[in-house]
């Protein structure tokens, strides 16, 4: 089977590395796609209310994905659930392709935001959750996916402050903790959350029956989060 005859079709998790391998350009962030590939799977396969039928349609759940430096994880469950063609992931990150090194939502079929730098991500999720509420739409649910090292940036420290006292259930936050941030102390991720209202929970970020329990946890009136624990970024 070619690449362009298996367009459209839908892959498990074992072809994820398979579909990794076809995106063979420059990229300088192997390590944080690695580090988001079973939570990016998880949420996909078993959680978020979107599929390529549905992404324009104002029921659907939110996926913004904050830690878009290091794209390819994010690009391969996307080509595995029919968001993108296969065919596109030879082309990832050369001049004329979708596929940059930072997802643009304008080109990336699925992708709500251009993401990539440090720190974006939770406040135009915190602004999304916002949003529906006022359009009085409580049935979406809004997940943003960020790194740990994007913690040092302030403009998460007000988002997270914001969002526990005015109650956004409908947010969902997965820190994927690989042990890069510049300020921060072991353990300390979870607590930095409840301190301000939230709903946490840490989990093994490989770990699929853990990551979807945690996923699923409830959490009436206050947001949540899941830190998702993997292998130090050095490792």
């Amino acid at each position: 089977m070619t690449i362009t005859e298996e367009r459209g079709r839908l892959h498990g998790y074992e072809e994820l590395p398979r579909l990794m391998g076809l995106m063979t350009g420059d990229e300088k962030h192997g390590s944080a796609a690695t580090s988001t590939l079973d939570v990016l799977w998880v949420l996909y396969d078993r959680v978020l209310r979107v599929g390529p039928e549905r992404m324009d349609d104002a029921g659907r759940d939110r996926f913004l994905l904050s830690k878009g430096h290091g794209p390819m994880a994010y690009y391969a469950v996307l080509a595995a659930k029919g968001f993108v063609p296969v065919d596109w992931l030879p082309g990832f990150g050369s001049y004329d392709s979708p596929l940059g090194h930072h997802p643009d939502r304008l080109l990336v079929p699925g992708a709500e935001i251009g993401s990539g730098s440090l720190g974006h991500g939770l406040p135009i999720a915190v602004g999304t959750a916002l949003g529906l509420r006022a359009q009085g739409l409580d049935d979406p649910r809004v997940w943003v996916l960020i790194g740990d090292a994007e913690l040092d940036e302030g403009s998460n420290h007000e988002a997270i402050a914001f969002a526990g006292p005015a109650g956004l259930e409908q947010l969902h936050t997965v820190v994927v903790d690989n042990s890069s941030a510049s300020h921060s102390r072991p353990g300390g991720i979870a607590a930095r959350f409840e301190a301000a209202g939230w709903s946490a929970v840490t989990v093994d970020g490989r770990d699929h029956e853990a990551l979807y329990a945690a996923f699923t946890t409830p959490h009436p009136g206050r947001p949540h989060v899941v830190v998702a624990r993997v292998e130090p970024k050095s490792a």
